[in-house]
């Protein structure tokens, strides 16, 4: 599959593109380069409609990564948080739609609420309730994908990542016995290699390294996307 990954020069997109290229042709669209050089890059903003016009022509699906500034106590963090998670979101699925293209991945987080440490999640269905900037404009993303199914029939998985790390890091702070929501790299890209084929409308799913389901319930993951967090702490 062709994949567009928009944002794919920013943390998580680092994290995954080596776990991503195996199967898929990427192409990254970011106003920076990917450290692996091996992969496409076209330079844009995520603003942009020419450029999001070139970068998406020629591709299958999208996976949405853009974080933009995070300086979120900052007017110019409030200015890029909106016109990265909603803007430009809206942007990309306009344009998208113009291509033919029906499926993407949009990378939430589960910082759509708040409290997140305190709580326990059965399921996907609990109302984000989120203030800070971040997690609210995350949320409000969420809305900008459900309404890019229902007006222009896109396939989108709204992924609430949690922590995503790389798996050597995981596995030194990571303890038996003791609860985790991070998440490994190679965790978090296979949530995506099965976002990418799954056409079932707008439909979002919580991702973490949590494999006791000590914080949430990652049934519906299992379920639908046949996804369950494979890494384990050694000691």
């Amino acid at each position: 599959m062709k994949v567009l990954l928009a944002g794919g020069s920013g943390i998580v997109g680092t994290l995954v593109i080596p776990f991503l290229k195996k199967n898929h042709t990427l192409r990254v669209f970011d106003r920076h380069a990917p450290t692996d050089s091996s992969i496409e890059f076209l330079q844009g903003d995520i603003t942009d409609p020419q450029a999001l016009e070139t970068a998406a022509k020629g591709m299958d699906a999208f996976i949405y990564l853009a974080m933009g500034n995070l300086e979120w106590e900052e007017w110019s963090g409030i200015d890029s948080a909106y016109d990265v998670n909603i803007k430009g979101l809206h942007f990309l699925f306009r344009t998208a739609a113009k291509q033919g293209i029906t499926q993407a991945v949009y990378c939430s987080s589960m910082s759509v609420y708040s409290d997140l440490r305190s709580r326990y999640f059965p399921d996907e269905e609990i109302p984000p309730d989120e203030t800070e900037l971040y997690g609210f404009t995350k949320w409000m993303g969420e809305q900008v994908c459900r309404n890019a199914w229902r007006r222009w029939g896109c396939h989108v998985n709204a992924l609430r990542l949690c922590h995503p790390t790389l798996k050597e890091k995981w596995l030194e702070e990571t303890k038996l016995g003791t609860p985790t929501i991070a998440t490994t790299d190679e965790d978090v890209a296979s949530a995506m290699n099965a976002a990418l084929e799954l056409k079932a409308g707008f439909q979002s799913f919580m991702i973490s390294g949590d494999y006791e389901q000590k914080t949430m319930n990652l049934s519906k993951a299992s379920r639908m996307l046949d996804w369950k967090p494979q890494a384990r702490p050694i000691n």
